[in-house]
């Protein structure tokens, strides 16, 4: 069966088809399209370049491209294969250089059945690559995601810009406003019959308007071995686009004169002009989490005051105060909010790279023991995703109002309570038969600490000064930038009690400690807290890491308590 299924509608048309008979010479031809700039605005055709994409099955010698002008104007034509182009589609063969044109609008001469089924299958792999980019930055955040479609299209197109600044050139008329949204259709049309594919195959779920990654689907990626995949293809990308579409570019162009080479040459200029003028510097915009005030963009341009004054839905008259709360790793911000009589407090925490001395004498600490996330975006990221799934599952949290990713600030409510922390150092400065009721609070933590872990989830950071007892009488867990899904339970009580024991006073003994250690032991266990954990806790392998925190009979006695559980 021919696949030259011919469908022109002016002479030059006929004219493409002419040439393209004459470069295929004697080999069928699967399927010609014209593509481009000039498929952007055809109204516009004196002052765009004409380019051609010519597959042909069993074409020799592979790849060609050829220049021929129609009228004294230069066309460019990208003739392939048909099973190199194909491999450039379903593997970017060729760092998708002539796959490319299938991801901007292009007009069929030939076959579009053929061209919209390359399209499709096109776009589905490019999705799935970006979906695995999101699941390696955000390993826990991914879980949380809600993803406009319009993500993958901005995503898609940006990053070749930045690999090809060219193509930053196509992206300004692409996004001009007399035919931006009949581009933007036509070009979605590919990706959301992608979608509906991944949909089917369970790589994405659709939820309430959005598109989610699948829990199956992250389950099965390999983060770390997908981003360096993807990084290879990035450079292969930027070298096949740069020998391939550069050079006849460049002689087309030059033919036109000086006008059209200034084009191509300041794209800066280009790039510019899609920040500002038409809003899409981060494509990032189209990444959703949740919050207590509803899904927020992944990508904000507002300052902090900025920011605070929109979750809290207040003007530009009320008083807005910043005050520092304090973090030795991390910066902990109060802000303050008032206004005719009434205030309200937002927490800020700043989550910047732990470089340097401020965490070698952590991961020195630590080491064959924990390993710590160091990186900002890492631990914002868990913060938010942790969150959130203990808020949905119940638990007492501090509401995420906000996140500006871009800076790395997380916004949360301002929690009124009193720190655990104060709580068990008063605890050990009592008599034993006198501290009934904190022991009944420090069973209730033990309590919650078992119902996190039965969700398969290590809080990682577990100092009592993170546990707080709010006024309402509840418990509440704060700081999750460590906490992680299948992570070590043991560990979570091992430093829970240990700090606990950092609080013993110098010259006490070591009766208060035990029965603090064993009413949270009791809490935990009457939960369906893991025993082997708890165990655990006992071992050399913890009480090596707190033994500069407490002192040596303190840390024997919390280690028999742990080792003789159940």
């Amino acid at each position: 069966m021919s696949f030259e299924q011919k469908r022109f509608g002016s002479k030059l048309e006929e004219q493409i088809y002419e040439f393209c008979r004459r470069v295929a010479n004697s080999y069928a031809i699967t399927s010609v399209c014209v593509c481009g700039d000039f498929t952007l605005h055809p109204s516009d055709s004196a002052k765009t370049l004409l380019e051609v994409l010519l597959v042909v099955d069993g074409f020799k010698p592979r790849i060609m491209n050829y220049v021929k002008f129609f009228d004294g104007k230069p066309a460019i034509f990208y003739a392939v294969d048909k099973q190199i182009f194909e491999k450039d589609v379903d593997l970017g063969f060729l760092g998708e250089a002539l796959a490319i044109h299938l991801i901007f609008p292009y007009k069929p001469l030939i076959n579009t059945d053929y061209l919209k089924t390359e399209e499709v299958k096109l776009k589905k792999r490019l999705i799935i690559e970006l979906l695995e980019n999101l699941i390696c930055d955000f390993p826990e955040l991914s879980r949380e995601i809600r993803i406009k479609p319009d993500y993958f299209m901005y995503e898609v197109m940006i990053s070749r810009a930045r690999l090809f600044p060219p193509i930053y050139y196509t992206l300004s008329r692409f996004f001009q406003k007399e035919s931006r949204e009949q581009n933007i259709n036509r070009v979605m049309e590919g990706y959301m019959l992608a979608l509906k594919e991944l949909e089917r195959e369970k790589v994405v779920e659709r939820v309430n308007g959005f598109f989610m990654v699948s829990k199956t689907f992250i389950e099965k990626r390999n983060g770390r071995k997908a981003a360096f995949t993807n990084l290879l293809k990035s450079a292969q990308k930027a070298l096949f686009m740069s020998i391939l579409r550069t050079f006849p570019k460049v002689l087309g162009i030059l033919s036109e004169g000086m006008d059209a080479f200034l084009e191509l040459q300041f794209f800066e200029s280009e790039r510019n002009k899609l920040k500002t003028e038409f809003n899409i510097e981060d494509p990032k915009m189209y990444l959703f989490v949740p919050t207590a005030n509803g899904l927020v963009p992944l990508a904000t341009r507002m300052d902090t005051e900025s920011f605070v004054r929109k979750i809290l839905k207040v003007g530009e008259n009320a008083a807005v105060a910043v005050e520092e709360l304090g973090g030795v790793l991390n910066d902990v911000y109060l802000v303050r909010v008032s206004a005719e009589g009434w205030e309200r407090k937002v927490v800020v925490k700043s989550f910047k790279d732990w470089a340097g001395f401020k965490w070698f004498p952590l991961t020195l600490w630590t080491v064959g023991t924990r390993t710590f996330t160091l990186l900002g975006r890492s631990r914002l990221e868990r913060e938010c995703s942790i969150n959130q799934f203990l808020y949905s599952k119940g638990f007492a949290v501090p509401k995420i109002l906000g996140i500006n990713h871009g800076e790395r600030l997380v916004f949360m409510e301002y929690v009124e309570g009193e720190t655990l922390e104060k709580v068990v150092k008063r605890t050990l400065n009592r008599e034993v038969d006198k501290i009934g009721e904190e022991l009944k609070l420090i069973r209730r933590v033990g309590e919650v600490f078992a119902k996190v872990h039965t969700l398969d989830v290590a809080l990682g950071d577990t100092k009592p000064e993170n546990i707080l007892v709010g006024r309402d009488g509840k418990i509440y867990l704060m700081d999750f930038e460590q906490a992680s899904r299948r992570g070590d339970k043991a560990w979570d009580i091992a430093e829970f009690l240990y700090y606990v024991g950092h609080y013993v006073p110098p010259l006490a003994g070591t009766k208060l400690v035990e029965v603090v250690a064993k009413a949270f032991i009791e809490g935990y266990l009457g939960a369906g807290g893991d025993l082997e954990a708890v165990r655990a806790a006992g071992r050399p392998k913890y009480t090596k890491v707190f033994s500069v925190f407490a002192l040596p009979h303190v840390i024997l006695t919390i280690s028999n308590v742990c080792r003789k559980a159940g």
